[in-house]
């Protein structure tokens, strides 16, 4: 597959990653285990190199089952994972003081069967901890070689600034598809400036952009898009007309929606790396497949024009969830 680099100091990473969250957190009960290997050794076979989990997908869970599945091709890889939540589990709030940053760090080294962490994302930026002291303390991660790389998650223009002027932002990740683009006013911009590369998370608006879902949708208990605004009935109703956007394009271009949706993505900037993920290997070859989708400056004028014209009804985040974004 086609690598990229993530902003000016990143690591080399193939076009598309892999998300590995749901494999054991937010969309329903977690995959069987070998089969959760399974799926994401064929990833790598088919040329990703980008592997993204989370100490709070599980919590801890999920970087055991990258670990295990990677350990083979484990210098063939990037794998990034996060720290930021108390006893990393979302509900207890946050917690990114630089003790606890540590000892997440050495946790994940040992889930994940490494030496080194190469991407170590701050989940969501903690109000109670300045930001240049959990950008020092992974500095210092960094110094001791515990640490590759340094990222942000959903953290806003000027807590990337003070970050980066301590160490160095490899990436920020953060929701961008064609269903959320905020990052493109004020974001987008300052990675830019400051040559940070940018990994967008839920780049198939969980879900909506492949054309599967419709208002008579529903998701199960596990399922965190039952508690989302977005994906209430009126609201995905609302918002078909996006979804019909993608589906046309797509059968005038022979390919899929979700291609279709990574394509974009993939076309805005040269440092984009989005990371789909899916519990399903066709579906996994089907998002890899949006790679090679090269689309046209006609097919990107007709895109925007169109997006241009669609409001999209419904927060992309229950009210619990939203205070964590852009601090």
């Amino acid at each position: 597959m086609q690598q990229r680099q993530l902003g000016r100091n990143g690591p080399m990473v193939s076009a598309i990653g892999f998300g590995c969250m749901g494999l054991s957190f937010g969309y329903g009960p977690a995959t069987d285990r070998q089969d959760a290997i399974a799926l994401i050794r064929a990833a790598q076979e088919r040329g990703v190199t980008f592997f993204d989990t989370a100490e709070a997908y599980g919590p801890g869970i999920n970087e055991e089952v990258v670990g295990e599945a990677l350990a083979p091709v484990r210098d063939e890889v990037v794998i990034a994972t996060k720290f930021g939540f108390r006893n990393g589990v979302p509900t207890d709030g946050l917690d990114s003081r630089p003790e606890r940053i540590r000892q997440v760090a050495d946790a994940a080294l040992t889930r994940l069967r490494t030496d080194r962490i190469d991407l170590f994302y701050q989940h969501r930026v903690d109000p109670d901890v300045p930001i240049e002291d959990v950008a020092g303390t992974v500095k210092e991660l960094i110094a001791a070689g515990k640490v590759k790389h340094f990222g942000l998650s959903e953290a806003g223009a000027a807590s990337i600034r003070r970050a980066h002027a301590v160490q160095p932002v490899a990436a920020l990740q953060s929701e961008y598809s064609m269903w959320w683009r905020e990052p493109e006013a004020e974001i987008l911009p300052l990675l830019d400036e400051l040559g940070i590369g940018f990994v967008p998370f839920s780049p198939l608006g969980k879900g909506f952009l492949t054309g599967t879902m419709d208002a008579a949708t529903t998701f199960g208990d596990q399922d965190f898009r039952r508690t989302v605004p977005r994906f209430a009935p009126a609201a995905m109703q609302a918002n078909q007309a996006l979804a019909d956007i993608v589906r046309q394009v797509a059968g005038d271009r022979g390919v899929t929606p979700a291609q279709i949706a990574l394509a974009w993505l993939l076309a805005q900037r040269p440092s984009i790396v989005p990371i789909p993920g899916t519990t399903k290997l066709h579906r996994l070859e089907e998002n890899l497949g949006g790679a090679a989708v090269a689309l046209s400056p006609d097919d990107l004028a007709r895109i925007d024009t169109v997006l241009a014209t669609v409001a999209v009804q419904g927060d992309r985040y229950a009210a619990t969830q939203q205070r964590f974004v852009n601090r």
